[in-house]
């Protein structure tokens, strides 16, 4: 039985990654390897494992290039927007650059979106800033990414706090 005192001392965070999850863009990852340079989409770097040597060039992600709108996660995005009720909407995406992403959302019709940019494609940086969330009191999080790695470390969250709701999926489209 749901208690009316839970349902008001609920504190939700809605949290969407950005690229391949809400907006397929033009922005590539550059992978340096022995000498060479191979180009990746956001997509492959999300289930690409790194290999002893790698480098990473992500200066394509200081900008928004040639955004389109993921329309089935869009979709949820603007549902999860104009809901009624409090709730925190953010974007947390392993871009170095916030502004990019927010001014992209702006221009859509979206002013109040907290964009957080992590400047780090490690999946634990994710799930160390939801953790900081939880700590602040947000305790029903839902977590959408499109890398299998960031859900699946973010889930282990779960865990360590057994009485917060939950539910970190993996986004796929077509």
């Amino acid at each position: 039985m749901i208690k009316l005192r839970d349902i008001l001392l609920e504190k939700k965070l809605r949290v969407f990654d950005f690229d391949d999850t809400l907006v397929k863009s033009n922005s590539k990852v550059f992978l340096v390897r022995n000498g060479k340079r191979k180009e990746m989409t956001p997509g492959e770097f999300a289930i690409y494992t790194q290999k002893p040597g790698d480098k990473f060039d992500f200066s394509e992600f200081d900008r928004v290039i040639e955004p389109k709108q993921i329309k089935a996660m869009f979709k949820v995005f603007k549902n999860i927007y104009k809901a009624s009720g409090s709730r925190r909407l953010t974007i947390l995406t392993a871009r170095a650059a916030y502004r990019p992403v927010r001014q992209f959302l702006k221009d859509v019709g979206y002013t109040d979106v907290f964009v957080v940019a992590l400047g780090d494609s490690n999946p634990q940086k994710k799930a160390d800033w939801i953790e900081g969330q939880i700590k602040k009191g947000y305790n029903d999080i839902l977590f959408l990414d499109d890398s299998p790695k960031n859900v699946r470390v973010v889930k282990q969250l779960k865990r360590k706090y057994p009485k917060i709701k939950m539910d970190a999926r993996v986004v796929r489209y077509d």
